[in-house]
């Protein structure tokens, strides 16, 4: 009998404690360029060893210095793997757990939020739930049109400088397209002309779903969608109800099951208690999911405070979080379009 194939490993990215030095997150240029003096490996810089380093005597760092030499150097990679990637097209991330309060908002608004400070803008975060979600009320900003007229005028969109009207500009400087009060409920069609008017000025688009996997809005997420990121709590319900969706959308074959198979999860505290037992079951569980890379969010009192969410306003470990996983989720999507040929989106 033939050995079954082991398992892939799945990715768990090392917590990062330290305070970004990018200018985009709070940072100080000074910082920027401090941080790209070349050191010597061999020599402490900083604290009461580094005062002595200075003096001339040989003293090597510290275990906490080389702990933050090793976090700068792997927040530098992140961020370069961010900012340097490229597509031959626009390129979209469908944020997705059926089970609700895991998440969805909060990872799509920071998620592309760090997506557009880093490479400077052209990130559109859209709302693509059935019925009106919480996207624009966490977002910042009080806009006058969203999603709902965006429907509706979406024949009548033909430049940036119109699609601008229907969005709510972020510190990040990433672009939110929510839903400003009652609409219609949306539909397949609706999500993939929004969608398709969208690509024509922004370079990556991040969906904000609902719950229903089965609506005609998420299946026309699903359809112009290229990475799927599933945000999960150490709860039992919203691993079970992720791992239910990754085999629905593999069983629906073709672009469905290539998402499933790129998906990455993202995992948030909410401050309940939790223990190892139950972190490593969900880990086990995604992993036999063949969910391939798995990123921990801190604790962090902004996102709990269910207000409206500001990069500059998280803290440094949440912010630099969010940058490990963006660059995951860089890497999936220059994998998937790399591969696939440029798909037809027209409604």
């Amino acid at each position: 009998m033939t050995a079954a194939p082991p398992e892939p490993a799945l990715e768990v990215p090392a917590a990062v404690n330290l305070a970004s030095t990018s200018v985009l997150f709070g940072g100080s240029a000074a910082g920027l360029v401090a941080g790209s003096r070349t050191v010597n490996p061999a020599k402490a810089t900083t604290g009461f060893r580094g005062a002595l380093a200075k003096l001339g005597l040989p003293i090597g760092p510290g275990s906490a210095e080389l702990g933050e030499r090793r976090q700068h150097e792997q927040r530098t990679a992140h961020e370069t793997t961010v900012r340097q990637a490229t597509w031959t097209r626009a390129v979209s991330v469908l944020v997705n757990n059926p089970k609700g309060g895991t998440g969805k908002t909060p990872t799509a608004l920071l998620l592309g939020g760090v997506l557009a400070a880093i490479r400077g803008g052209s990130v559109a975060i859209l709302e693509v739930s059935d019925d009106p979600g919480a996207l624009n009320f966490r977002a910042e900003g009080n806009p006058q049109l969203g999603l709902g007229e965006l429907v509706r005028d979406v024949d009548q969109v033909g430049t940036v400088g119109r699609l601008a009207g229907y969005t709510a500009p972020q510190t990040s400087f990433a672009s939110v397209i929510g839903s400003t009060g009652r609409r219609e409920r949306l539909t397949g069609e609706s999500v993939v002309a929004v969608s398709n008017v969208i690509d024509e000025f922004y370079a990556i688009r991040v969906m904000d779903s609902g719950n229903v996997p089965t609506s005609s809005a998420f299946q026309g997420a699903v359809s112009v969608a290229d990475v799927l990121v599933i945000p999960v709590m150490n709860a039992g319900d919203s691993v079970l109800e992720a791992i239910q969706l990754l085999e629905e959308l593999r069983a629906a074959g073709g672009d469905s099951a290539g998402l499933a198979n790129r998906a990455i999860a993202i995992r948030l505290t909410d401050g309940r208690p939790e223990n190892d037992a139950v972190r490593q079951e969900v880990e086990r569980l995604l992993n036999q999911a063949g969910v391939t890379a798995l990123h921990d969010i801190p604790y962090d009192a902004h996102i709990a405070e269910r207000g409206q969410l500001t990069l500059a306003q998280l803290q440094p470990a949440t912010r630099d979080a969010f940058v490990a996983a963006a660059a995951s989720v860089v890497r999936a999507l220059q994998s998937a379009v790399s591969t696939a040929p440029t798909p037809n989106r027209k409604a």
